[in-house]
């Protein structure tokens, strides 16, 4: 039995289950949509999410014995980026572009010395016009991007599977329909993460 875990923040917490461990509290986005997928083809798989509404690069960091090592997974992807720049926005405890490149780097180093077969894919952050970040769209934009930026230098340092997701939001001019507010999925943006990630796996042949 193969184990794949999501990591990242709400937008993978999706308002999943704390108490539940493994397949059951995936939430409803997109780990949720992929791991059902995944299952019509290879039953071989647990799951387990470990995305946490609020969660920087630094919190994940944080969490890296109990929600990554600790579980041993084969496979994990992980989203994260946009609190980083939406708490220093709003709140001034987010995290500076170079920090989160130190912290990134590390998180990355320290699973691949724990974890040497894992295959670790890196899911791009991504912001769109909303209610949550219409007040400060362009320090939004400007700062979600430099981070996705750093997100695919890591991807690319360490060899690792990267998913491009602000190009494809982009693309289809139509913020309302995909996000919430900003920075939260709906059903539909949900749907086109869980889509992009599953062109990697299919590359992987997990699916």
């Amino acid at each position: 039995m193969k184990t794949f875990l999501f990591q990242g923040d709400s937008i993978t917490d999706a308002n999943r289950d704390d108490e539940s461990i493994v397949n059951s509290g995936l939430g409803c986005g997109y780990a949720f949509m992929l791991a059902s997928e995944i299952e019509k083809s290879n039953s071989g798989f647990s799951f387990i999410n470990r995305g946490k509404s609020g969660d920087r690069i630094t919190d994940v960091y944080a969490r890296i014995k109990e929600d990554i090592i600790n579980l041993k997974p084969d496979y994990m992807s992980i989203l994260i980026g946009v609190n980083d720049v939406s708490h220093e926005l709003t709140m001034h405890c987010g995290v500076t572009p170079k920090k989160f490149r130190m912290i990134y780097r590390m998180l990355i180093e320290e699973i691949k010395e724990a974890l040497p077969d894992i295959e670790i894919i890196i899911l791009e952050p991504f912001v769109l016009k909303g209610s949550a970040t219409k007040k400060l769209w362009d320090d939004f934009n400007c700062e979600v991007r430099k981070l996705a930026e750093i997100s695919k230098e890591i991807a690319e340092e360490f060899s690792l599977a990267f998913v491009p997701l602000q190009s494809r939001f982009d693309s289809l001019c139509a913020e309302e329909v995909y996000s919430v507010d900003g920075i939260h999925p709906t059903p539909i943006g949900h749907q086109l993460i869980k889509d992009e990630l599953k062109k990697i796996l299919q590359k992987l042949q997990l699916i």
